[in-house]
């Protein structure tokens, strides 16, 4: 433990890409309900005494800033040696997470940490320092409507990657709506705490390098039994990890309804 922030170094992650499958669809669509200004990713761990007060932050943003703001928590799993097996995590958050530091040139892997359009990371718990970096978030130069069928996501993504950047990918995201978790062990041993948008699944569609394009999936391979949402991420591919983020969409997998 560094002070009040989990630290833990580690190597580069870079996703493989997956077919993108082209379905001809006659059903009506259900269409995107918010296209968010910014992103946040929350690396957190139930196995962190540090992680609940950026838990509930991150709860308060889901809350009241989900109008502009896609907030979402990516559990860890390298704390598990201590104690407790976090019940969400995922080895995938771990390497995103590692490879956005090592894309940034620094080792700032740690919990909680957030991350803001793929770029700025702050201590999760820190409400002051978290709230002052969304002020400083880049408008995102890409749109992307989302929609969904009984059969298949569609993602449009149309407008312009930054100056420099050459290529983008463009990801898919399951999301949980909430979970209540009784640690059993560990730094948080006998605490009860909620987890919100929590990631189960985080994809790649296919890249994107600029103006419109079309990204489907069939719904059958994406959609799991408890997922309560979907979401589009369009992120810059740096030379070494995933960067800015400059693009998004959301909706609940019932269009909202």
């Amino acid at each position: 433990m560094v002070g009040h922030i989990r630290w833990k170094a580690g190597q580069a992650f870079r996703s493989g890409l997956v077919a993108v499958a082209a379905l001809i669809v006659t059903t009506a669509w259900n269409t995107a309900e918010a296209q968010p200004k910014k992103v946040v990713e929350l690396f957190t761990s139930q196995g962190c005494s540090s992680c609940p007060p950026a838990d509930r932050l991150a709860e308060d943003l889901v809350k009241n800033n989900s109008d502009d703001t896609l907030t979402v928590l990516m559990p860890v799993d390298y704390w598990d040696y201590l104690g407790w097996k976090d019940t969400l995590a995922s080895p995938v958050h771990s390497q995103r997470q590692r490879a956005y530091a090592n894309q940034r040139g620094d080792r700032s892997v740690y919990t909680p940490q957030m991350v803001i359009n793929g770029e700025e990371h702050v201590v999760g718990s820190r409400e002051g320092e978290v709230r002052a970096a969304l002020a400083r978030a880049q408008p995102f130069t890409s749109k992307v409507d989302l929609k969904i069928t009984d059969m298949v996501v569609e993602a449009k993504v149309d407008g312009l990657l930054p100056e420099g950047a050459e290529m983008a990918t463009v990801y898919f995201l399951k999301i949980q709506d909430e979970a209540m978790v009784d640690i059993g062990r560990g730094e948080n041993a006998g605490r009860k705490i909620k987890y919100v948008n929590v990631v189960r699944n985080i994809q790649p569609l296919g890249m994107w390098s600029g103006g419109a394009e079309t990204f489907r999936m069939p719904k059958s391979k994406l959609m799991l039994k408890g997922d309560a949402r979907c979401a589009i991420l369009v992120q810059v591919e740096g030379p070494d990890g995933p960067g800015e983020i400059i693009g998004a969409a959301v909706m609940d997998w019932n269009g909202g309804s």
